[in-house]
């Protein structure tokens, strides 16, 4: 069972390493859905832990079907977080259709590679906008996509465990299947033993304190008045602990 925590920031990747994790997927602005990271919060979090760092390509927020600029920001990205020692990429890209872009996607899984065998490709939950999951799927597969991550097309991974039972019992040996969304301590076991899966995706959200988020007339708030996201270290912990549990029953 791998155990992935979905990081914001440098502080969270440390954060993250502490309590056991092995995999980060690094974001910048997890409150957008998670945006492309600086180099520098990969640089340190290489240099400074043994965790293996999967990194967000998305140049925005919202959805996923992008500009020929914007995808020229994304190719470019992808170079420089793959030259800075990136272990994969994160992506997605869907038509306006719904359906998987696979000729732009294509080019990422090909640069991605490009770069070593070994390097891993994500389809990240831009998956979850599709119409039909098991075409995507398909699409994915033939151009070489290492791992989906999903919810199985709903809200949380706990609503679409039928979807990701079935992608998990009939491509799962094709192209791994990491759920996310909502998972937690209190949850993560039945997920496992409803869909089988072997590897979990959650952001173990927490909330710290900026007292500078709100002043006078002024506010930069999006949650709380003076708080931002972070990795809660008792809240990854509980879940790391929780699939242990799974793996010695």
């Amino acid at each position: 069972m791998i155990v992935e925590i979905c990081c914001g920031s440098y502080e969270d990747c440390l954060t993250a390493q502490a309590v056991g994790a092995s995999r980060v997927e690094l974001n910048s602005a997890l409150f957008l859905g998670g945006l492309t990271p600086s180099l520098a919060s990969l640089q340190l979090t290489k240099q400074h832990t043994p965790l293996k760092v999967i990194c967000m390509l998305r140049p925005r927020g919202a959805g996923f079907c992008y500009s020929d600029d914007e995808f020229s920001v994304m190719l470019a990205d992808c170079r420089l977080l793959m030259e800075h020692g990136a272990d994969g990429i994160s992506f997605g890209i869907l038509t306006e259709d719904g359906k998987v872009d696979v000729t732009r996607s294509r080019q990422i899984v090909e640069l991605v590679k490009s770069y070593g065998a070994d390097k891993e490709v994500v389809f990240h939950r831009a998956f979850d906008c599709v119409d039909d999951a098991e075409e995507s799927i398909l699409a994915l597969i033939d151009m070489g996509i290492d791992r989906v991550l999903t919810s199985g097309l709903q809200a949380s991974a706990i609503r679409g465990m039928e979807v990701i039972r079935f992608l998990q019992e009939h491509y799962g040996n094709q192209i791994e299947i990491l759920a996310g969304s909502g998972i937690n301590e209190t949850n993560v076991a039945k997920l496992i033993q409803d869909t089988k899966i072997s590897q979990v995706h959650s952001s173990c959200k927490g909330w710290k304190e900026d007292l500078t988020t709100c002043r006078k007339a002024v506010s930069y708030s999006y949650h709380d008045q003076n708080s931002y996201d972070v990795v809660d270290a008792t809240k990854a912990k509980a879940l790391i602990e929780a699939v242990k549990q799974i793996q010695n029953v």
